[in-house]
């Protein structure tokens, strides 16, 4: 079970999500971000060693606002061979210090990610302890068990990790709001719920898997 601490963050999630965005190829805006927390959700690590959060949060420095999800480990120590997933470093108030992975290419996240898409894993709520979200929505119509290792490319499209005999998870960086329903070429998504800019709670599709 994860632990929500209550404490401080240096530097916030919002502060390094802000430097890291623009590095991305599918970072839909041009110069610096203005980002805001809207949503997500959170899995348990079976071993409690690494914290497992999608965060949903929306750039408001444009014309438009565009939401993003970030899918994110948080770990006492390096993951070795992650250097390229490296979002940053943070100091915790309780927990000391914490690097902070593009969670696609962590493998604690990616089998909990799949343990959730096969209805496995139980999606947590992101701010409350012991607490599950029951509004986190998936499906699977496939053959199990799924795979767990999966090769990540980036894209302007956003992400897609490759797994054996052209299995993919989309990973649906830059979110569309309004439809949270499994894509008809789909055999297996994940779905869930954020807020709008005016307070309007709204859900769309964060992950599809495709055979």
């Amino acid at each position: 079970m994860a632990v929500i601490h209550r404490t401080t963050a240096v530097p916030t999630k919002e502060e390094m999500l802000t430097a890291w965005l623009p590095t991305r190829s599918w970072y839909r805006g041009s110069g610096s971000p203005e980002l805001k927390r809207v949503g997500g959700f959170r899995l348990d690590d079976p071993e409690g060693e690494v914290g497992i959060e999608f965060m949903v949060m929306t750039d408001v420095a444009g014309d438009e606002p565009v939401g993003y999800l970030f899918p994110l480990t948080y770990r006492g120590a390096p993951l070795e061979g992650a250097e390229e997933a490296l979002v940053g470093t943070m100091e915790h108030g309780v927990l000391g210090g914490r690097w902070v992975y593009d969670g696609c290419h962590d493998p604690v996240l990616v089998a909990e990610l799949i343990a959730l898409i096969e209805g496995r894993a139980q999606a947590q709520a992101q701010s409350i302890s012991d607490t599950p979200d029951h509004e986190i929505g998936h499906s699977f119509v496939g053959t199990k068990p799924l795979p767990t290792r999966f090769d990540v490319v980036d894209s302007e499209g956003g992400t897609e990790m490759a797994g054996p005999g052209g299995l993919t998870v989309r990973v649906h960086r830059v979110l569309r709001h309004g439809d949270d329903a499994c894509p008809a070429d789909a055999v297996g998504h994940v779905a869930g719920h954020w807020s709008l800019l005016d307070g309007t709670r709204t859900r769309g599709v964060f992950f599809t898997l495709r055979d």
